[in-house]
Formats: structure tokens, sequence, C-alpha cells
């Protein structure tokens, strides 16, 4: 499906966009673009082909196309058609360069952006193409530093409207889970709370986290440890007991095995990073 992923630890780059007319017929270019496209038609129909996958995109809807995959034009696109176009690249942001306590943060965010999107016309993910490219083209002296944070608005809303109808089932179970992280894992009580079968709420998870119930459950758990270590003067056994743990000397192996360290050398290294 060749889908773009959204992340709100690592926002988008710029690379260009605009508003293209054509004055003729055409078909798209072929190429393998460095670079993710966001197309919005707003006059016409676009044909474009993608990894062989032929999509025609309409007025009032948009497209996203991966970067690194090859895309290209099957059918004639006729004359008169408009379209607003973005081109963007994933974060620079290397992942050495992110604090290892943020990288595992219970904050961290993912969204798998449409496909194709429809019903756009007159929309408010319209309006902020619109101003966005006309952003682009403006003389205001701070566009460098604002350009990127407005990309990564645009996407998140485009995000958000995609979603907006689905109430994640998954993501009920992360809430629940979260505001239980002091307990241990209960299929039982997961099949109580949510009356579906645990087979079934694991595959749904997996599919939409990318990840097990139970590795979400302990991720929920060590960051409440790690704020714990750095926020109160609580012992090792304390947090321990606070997170679920009777036993702390296990607990210490199970917060090794996740930050790369003891809780008593997390404790030390979040004060030297001060």
């Amino acid at each position: 499906m060749n889908e773009i992923v959204l992340s709100n630890t690592c926002p988008p780059v710029l690379s260009e966009c605009g508003l293209l007319a054509a004055a003729e017929p055409f078909y798209h270019m072929d190429r393998t673009a460095g670079f993710n496209v966001l197309i919005y038609v707003t006059d016409g129909t676009i044909y474009i082909t993608e990894d062989e996958t032929d999509y025609a995109v309409e007025a009032g809807e948009l497209l996203f196309l991966k970067s690194g995959v090859r895309h290209y034009g099957r059918r004639e696109i006729s004359k008169g058609v408009r379209w607003y176009y973005i081109h963007f690249c994933d974060s620079v942001l290397k992942p050495e360069c992110m604090n290892k306590s943020c990288a595992a943060s219970a904050f961290e965010k993912n969204a798998v952006m449409p496909k194709q999107l429809s019903g756009l016309k007159n929309s408010r993910i319209e309006s902020m193409i619109e101003e966005y490219t006309d952003y682009f083209y403006s003389d205001d002296p701070m566009k460098l530093w604002n350009i990127n944070i407005r990309l990564f608005e645009l996407l998140t809303q485009i995000a958000i409207y995609n979603n907006s109808d689905k109430n994640l089932l998954s993501d009920k179970i992360c809430a629940y889970l979260s505001s239980r992280c002091g307990k241990p894992f209960s299929a039982a009580e997961l099949e109580r709370e949510f009356h579906f079968s645990y087979k079934y709420m694991a595959a749904v998870f997996k599919r939409e986290k990318n990840m097990t119930m139970q590795e979400y459950h302990t991720r929920a758990r060590m960051n409440n440890a790690g704020m714990l270590l750095r926020t109160t003067f609580m012992s090792v056994s304390e947090v321990a007991a606070e997170v679920g743990f009777g036993d702390a000397l296990y607990f210490s192996r199970c917060f090794r095995a996740f930050f790369g360290e003891s809780p008593t050398s997390y404790r030390r290294s979040v004060l030297k990073e001060i």
C-alpha cells in the first residue's frame, strides 16, 4: 500500500510546493522521487500509477505518493486540470540524536496517512492546503522557521480528518492499560472491560499499533517508573511496588532491559543531563 507514517517525534521537512494548471493534455512524469508527494486536485482528474496501482484523483480529493517508489502516468490527463502539490521528506532527525527516555516516551504517537481521501471540497483541509501554498510564496521573514511547523500541522489535520469517524479499539485499550500500569496485565480483565475475545483484541491491537498489548503495558509501566525515579525521592523498591512489581530485583532486571541501565544508574544519568 506504500503508506506514509507521520510521527509526532519526527516532523517532516518541506522540499517544494505549489499550484499547477494543465495548459494542454499530458501524462504524469515517470520518476522514483526521493521525497513524499501530496497531490490535491481542485479541477478535473489526475491519473497516476504508483507501484503498478492505478489512481484517479478527482476534484476535492488528495493522494499521497511515497518516496522511493516509482510513480508515472498510464492515462492522459486532460487540459484544464488544476492541482496543488507538496513535496516533503521524512524528518532529518537521527535516532541517535534523540534522548532515549524521550524515544521510549508514552507521548510518542504515529499516524498512518490516508493513501487517498475524498470529500474535501470547501473543507478545512482544502483551505489549509491553499493557505500553506500561499505562505510558501510569501515574504514573511519568519517563513524558514515556520514552514515545516505549518506542514506538520497540515498533515496532522489530514490524519485527524481521516480518523475522525473511527473510534479505534486499540486507542481505548491503550488508555485502559495506561490507567492500570500499576497492576499486572490480565487478559481476562480486558475481555470483561471490552466484551471481545482476547484473541480478537490481540490481533486488532497488533495490526493498529504494531506491538502486542503486553508490550504496550510494559512500556507504560516502565515509563511510569522512569517518571517516578526522575521526579520523586521514592526508593527503587517503592517505585517497583508503585508500578506493580512485588519483587524489586525482578523490576530492576525489567527496567534494565527496557532502558539499558539499572534504576539507580538511570536516576543518576538524568541528573547529569540537566
